[in-house]
This record gives C-alpha cells, structure tokens and sequence, in this order.
C-alpha cells in the first residue's frame, strides 16, 4: 500500500515537470536569418528605405508586448557597438514571414555590414546576414579642385599639392562640409579609364598627368565627384603657383584652436602674412590663429613656386538697432531688432540676467525697465557665441508743462509732486534765476538752470511742515515771490 502510494506521487511529480517543459518549449520562438531584399544600400536624402523579410516559429510564441529589433553592425560586421535601425510597435508584427523597412544612419559608409533581428518577448536573435555594402551619400553632387583652374605646374624635381576647395568659388558643395567622408584620387589614362592613386584630403602630384577625385561610396554610383587638372612640369619661362590648404577649412573655426596650412613639398619655404614675411616661418606648414591674407614661396631648387590664400576666422558681426541707453515712457513699449552675419544664428533674450522665455528670435518687443542682453550663436560647424547689451529705463519728464507756480510740494518718494515743478518760462535754458529761503531768510537754494529737482536733498522733515520763501528773477521780466509749503 506504502509502495504504491509513492509510485503515485512519483508518476504526478514527473507530471509536474513535464507540463513545465512543454510550457518552456512552447515559450521558445526562432527568428531566421533575415532576408535582405536588395544587395547593396545606397542611400541618399531623397531615398532612405531598404525592405528586410523574415520568419519567426512558432507564432504563438509571440506576447503581446513584444517587439522586433533590427541591428545594424559596424562596416566590418561586428555588433559590439551595433546600431538599432528598426523598432516595432509592441505585438504589431504577430504574424510569420514578415516584412519591415530600415534606413541607414547618416554615417554609414563601408563594405561588409551585417543586419541580425532580435525579439524583446520572448527574447530571441537571429543569426546576421551575410556582409552587404552600405553607404549614405550625403553630399551627391560634384565638387571643385584647385579653385577650378583646369591647369597647373610643378617645378622640376618638385611638386604640386592638390586640394579639395572649401568653400571653393560660386555655389560649391564642398565635401569637406563632411568630416565623415573619405576621397580617392584618380588619374586619367583616357577618356573612359583611369586609375586609383590614393586616398585623402589632398593628393601630392610629382608626375604629369590629368587628376581627379571622387568622394569614396565604395561599389555605390555617385556624382560626388571633382573636375580635372592638368598637372605638368613647368618650363623655365613658367609662373609657378602652390597651392595653400587650411586643416580645417576656410574659413575655420578660431574659437576651436589655429589652424595649420600646408602646402607642397619643397626644399625651403617662407610665409607671409598681408604680404610681410613671418618670422622664422620657414618650414612646409605654419600655425595660423588669425584672419589674413596669407602666402608662401616653395624654393623647389630648380624653381620658385608662389601660393596664396584668404583664411576667415568664422566669426561674425552683430548689430542693434538701439542705443546702449534707451529711455522709455511707462505703457510704451521699444521693438529692438538684431542683425548678424551669423550662419544659421540662434538668439536669446535676458533681462536682467534671467532668460526670457519664448524670446528666441532677432527681434524683442520690449515693455519693461532694466538690463537686457541678446545672445547670438553661430550653428554651423563654428559654435561661436557673442552678447549685445542695451539699458532700458523710465523717462521722467522734468519739465511738465504746468501753467501756475505751485506753493505745495510733498517730496515722499511716491513719484507725486515730489519736486518743485515751475512752468517751462522759467527752467532751464531760459537764464531765469531762481532763488529758495528758508524762513529765516537763508538762501538754501540758487540757480540760472533750473531743473525742477528741487530739493534734492532730505530736508529732515518733523512732524510740522515747513515754509519756503522762492524769487524766481526772469531775464526783463518782473519778478515773481511766493511760498513753499513741504508736507510729508
């Protein structure tokens, strides 16, 4: 009896865990190894969608919550620093073979890329696809060299340096504009052939020929490409010109560091700076930190070869259209607008020091009193900021026009009557004298330029108010005497 009642419990303990199993295996889901439905990608800002299919088993696997990512490896196909480049919407992809559509990162540029899709619930992954091209051709349209002078010398036994132009002349889309991108240069052997020489910013050419270079898109078509050069050996009776290039661009970003210029390499070198040698400025690059006009001679040995170039600095101009003080009558209000060379400019308003929310424009209507600054940010690939400040405060008219000379002032600060106001006849500029005495007879006050700002001074009111005695002694006129009565 013993003996068959542990058979039982045995026979439902393995039961147990058997319902365990299968309900783990029935939770298991295999995702298949994606199937890409295009053999390279080659995308640019007008096409950016590439269609991935696959299959997941069993369906019911999949939880409601779940979601399918797509991963996108590194050029040389390895996941450690992937990047996720799909992500459904939780439980919309229920059903198996399903199809999504990707688009690259703007920096994808390389030859043996990898897609592998993984589920969030269950968690599962597939295996990658085999490596694919992938490229984003963010600049896609030809470019210039050698500020788009067809021809140019090399001096016996030198050389000449080839550049890409940035900005270049007219309307040039400069790739350079792009530090992600990478350039091979080409020489022509005919019309339809040519071979690779190297790849770089720059191309250093000792050997006559037709050059050209391309934007590097790898297996991908493109027509980010530059016009050509003829490069020769100059004769004796030829002017020779090197070319200058800036390591980071023209203009450059001062705010960042100098920049280095460099030109062809040669036997000795001297730069100059609006047309002054710099001193000990002799070797094949020089550190330049500030706008100008820049040169350098190369002394090939046979012959001497001139560069020049116009380094900018990136910065920028700004302006208001106010004054540094401005004076503004209480209930008026002040538009202020700010102009700037500024690429793509971003602005914000201060007052006093604190940010004025939603003021992000160049212009500011202004209604109240006090210090305001405008930031001006450049947003290009030069970051640079600069501040205009301008005071705003109230303007107190101190000569109101007022017909009789009033005998009742009461100077508490309250912005009323604080003053003595007399009519305009007699202020400022009409060398009316104007004589205060207190009631002993004590001149307190005296002038031939009336401001009506008296008093200026706390005259230590008591509890009683206090008599003044005026003389206001126009020019050929007769005088006028009267009394000032100061209450609190």
């Amino acid at each position: 009896m013993e003996k068959t009642t542990i058979l039982k419990y045995l026979y439902l303990l393995v039961g147990f865990f058997m319902i365990l199993f299968i309900g783990k295996v029935d939770a298991q889901v295999v995702i298949g190894t994606p199937n890409l439905q295009f053999t390279q990608a080659c995308a640019n800002e007008t096409f950016n969608t590439y269609t991935v299919n696959f299959v997941f088993s069993p369906e019911s696997g999949i939880e409601s919550s779940n979601q399918f990512i797509v991963e996108m490896s590194d050029p040389e196909g390895d996941f450690s620093n992937s990047v996720i480049v799909y992500t459904s919407n939780p439980g919309t992809i229920s059903t198996s073979p399903a199809s999504l559509d990707i688009s690259l990162p703007l920096n994808t540029a390389g030859e043996g890329y990898k897609i592998k899709i993984r589920s969030t619930h269950p968690v599962a992954s597939s295996t990658p696809t085999n490596s694919f091209s992938a490229y984003y051709k963010i600049q896609d349209s030809p470019f210039t060299i050698n500020n788009l002078n067809a021809i140019a010398n090399f001096c016996p036994g030198g050389s000449y340096l080839l550049t890409i132009d940035n900005p270049g002349t007219g309307n040039n889309d400069s790739p350079l504009n792009y530090p992600s991108l990478t350039f091979n240069w080409f020489k022509e052997i005919n019309p339809t052939t040519s071979v690779f020489v190297v790849q770089g910013h720059t191309l250093s050419v000792s050997q006559e020929g037709k050059y050209f270079v391309e934007t590097n898109y790898g297996t991908c078509t493109s027509n980010s490409f530059s016009n050509r050069v003829v490069v020769s050996e100059a004769t004796s009776e030829e002017e020779v010109f090197a070319t200058i290039e800036s390591s980071s661009g023209n203009p450059f970003c001062a705010a960042d560091g100098p920049t280095i210029l460099s030109t062809a390499q040669g036997n000795g070198y001297q730069w100059y700076r609006e047309g002054s040698p710099i001193s000990g400025a002799t070797n094949q690059s020089f550190e330049a930190s500030e706008s100008g006009a820049y040169s350098v001679i190369v002394n090939f040995g046979s012959c001497e070869a001139t560069g020049n170039i116009e380094l900018e600095t990136g910065a920028f101009t700004s302006t208001l259209d106010v004054s540094e003080v401005n004076m503004l009558e209480a209930g008026d209000s002040l538009n202020v607008t700010v102009t700037t060379s500024a690429i793509n400019p971003e602005f914000q308003w201060l007052l006093n020091s604190e940010i004025i929310p939603n003021a992000t424009e160049n212009t500011f209507n202004v209604t109240d009193f006090g210090s305001y600054n405008v930031i001006i940010t450049q947003t290009n690939n030069c970051n640079t900021s600069t501040v205009l400040v301008f005071l705003v405060e109230e303007y107190i008219n101190h000569f109101p026009e007022v017909e009789n000379i009033p005998n009742l002032i009461s100077p508490n600060g309250d912005g009323i009557n604080d003053t003595w106001v007399i009519p305009e006849t007699y202020v400022s500029g009409s060398n009316t004298e104007v004589v205060i005495y207190s009631s002993q007879g004590k001149i307190v006050f005296n002038t031939k330029d009336y401001l009506n700002n008296w008093p200026e001074d706390d005259l230590n009111l008591s509890s009683v108010n206090q008599v003044f005695y005026y003389m206001i002694i126009p020019q050929d006129l007769e005088p006028k005497k009267g009394s000032i009565t100061i209450v609190k």
